[in-house]
């Protein structure tokens, strides 16, 4: 039975591939892309009505992909209290392709990307006021763009898949991922409980050598690794992500590791033009991500077809259990001293106060956490409660850049440790 299912599943991989050339799927995405970056929509805010546009493009798109849709047009709306202090409504749009075994349809995986942006701003040009829009064309139209055509392709191949796929297109991501935290941790969606798997997608408009199709997650490899290799076996697909280690940035993912459920994000990282006026529909690698949507969709059709989603037996075998710190005989150690020493002589030696939270006045403490191999390597950087996305991203960059640790040790054992350290920014008073 599992042998003939991995055929067909290979089978199906094939006709996806086929079926998104035909369709003309570099054509479409760049079409999305313009549209979501255009000026018309003025940088897609979080609660502005260029938000809202894009809601409303993003539901009549997935209603033509095929998709049922599960909101109105004017979405699952929610009310929110910005950091600037401002009251605003924002929507999360979501849809379903219904699964097909009477049994699994029960069970759900999550295609999400968040659809605002950073707005646009004032500036006083000679005595003219004039508008200036950041586009965010890779950050993120890119990753609605491809959740768009991940659900057209999965709708247009010839079998439904077993479990049901719900995508979502979050808002107020920029707001602390306050779409996702809606969806996912405050009761905004009624099949939540349910949900097998999240696959996040941000920011994929960059591929290339200097942005590599990378996957970032928490879970454990051994799982990813077996799926990863199932989708390999279509040659077909063009496009192969590597397996990021250790460091996760912050997504709309991370609502969902809070709310238990296994999660990953497909990206081609942050490049030089993140979160700036740059950040244009002309620079994104429409090819590259043409060649990612395809994997992505064939990676959500083969993981919703897999008989065992279980993250934690994939092979047949539990994963090393993960200790705390006050389960050792012997605690990791950093250089001969314990965590403490990291914070002072390795993550406040490095850590960068990045300029954009300065100038905002932005300040607090970012939770992260991490696991000391029993080799005493880094991994799993995880954001456990942040401040803002700059602050968290340079925490997670230090923290995954850490030199070997000295192992913890139960038993005479080296054993896999968590620990969790507070990484403070603070600013000096004037």
């Amino acid at each position: 039975m599992k042998l003939a299912r991995t055929i067909a599943t290979v089978l199906v991989l094939c006709t996806l591939s086929a079926a998104a050339a035909a369709d003309g799927l570099e054509a479409s995405l760049r079409r999305h892309v313009n549209h979501l970056s255009s000026p018309a929509l003025a940088g897609r805010k979080a609660g502005s009505e260029g938000e809202k546009m894009a809601a409303d493009y993003i539901y009549k798109e997935l209603e033509d992909a095929g998709v049922v849709m599960l909101t109105g047009p004017d979405g699952d709306t929610f009310t929110i209290i910005t950091a600037a202090g401002d009251t605003i409504a924002s929507r999360n749009i979501v849809g379903i392709l219904p699964g097909s075994d009477p049994a699994l349809k029960e069970e759900y995986i999550v295609v999400g990307a968040h659809m605002d942006h950073l707005g646009s701003y004032t500036v006083n040009v000679d005595g003219e006021l004039q508008e200036r829009i950041y586009p965010g064309a890779d950050a993120n139209a890119s990753g609605a763009a491809a959740l768009l055509e991940t659900a057209r392709i999965l709708h247009g191949s010839p079998e439904a898949t077993l479990r049901s796929v719900l995508f979502v297109a979050f808002g107020a991501g920029e707001e602390e991922f306050s779409g996702s935290r809606y969806f996912a941790l405050a009761g905004g969606f009624s099949y939540i409980g349910s949900v097998k798997m999240m696959i996040n997608l941000d920011m994929l408009g960059r591929g290339g050598a200097d942005n590599p199709f990378e996957v970032y997650t928490a879970m454990p490899h051994q799982f990813l690794n077996s799926l990863m290799s199932d989708v390999r076996q279509n040659e077909s697909i063009t496009a192969q992500p590597a397996l990021h280690n250790g460091f996760v940035f912050p997504s709309d993912n991370l609502t969902f590791k809070q709310a238990e459920i296994a999660n990953l994000t497909f990206s081609t990282g942050v490049s030089r033009e993140y979160r700036t006026l740059r950040d244009t529909p002309d620079l994104i690698s429409y090819n590259n991500l043409a060649a990612e949507t395809v994997y992505i969709a064939a990676f959500v059709k083969t993981l919703a077809n897999r008989e065992s989603l279980s993250v934690q037996d994939s092979d047949g075998g539990e994963p090393d259990k993960i200790y705390s710190i006050h389960d050792c005989d012997t605690e990791p150690h950093f250089f001969r001293k314990g965590v403490q020493s990291f914070l002072d002589d390795w993550v406040y030696k490095y850590l960068k106060y990045p300029q954009d939270a300065v100038a905002a006045g932005i300040a607090g403490k970012v939770m992260v956490s991490f696991i000391i191999e029993a080799d005493g390597n880094v991994s799993n950087v995880t954001i456990e409660k942040g401040v803002s996305e700059s602050l968290d991203a340079e925490a997670l960059k230090v923290v995954s850049a850490s030199p070997k640790w000295k192992p913890g040790v139960i038993d005479g054992k080296k054993v896999r440790v968590k620990v969790v350290i507070p990484v403070e920014y603070r600013l000096k008073k004037r």
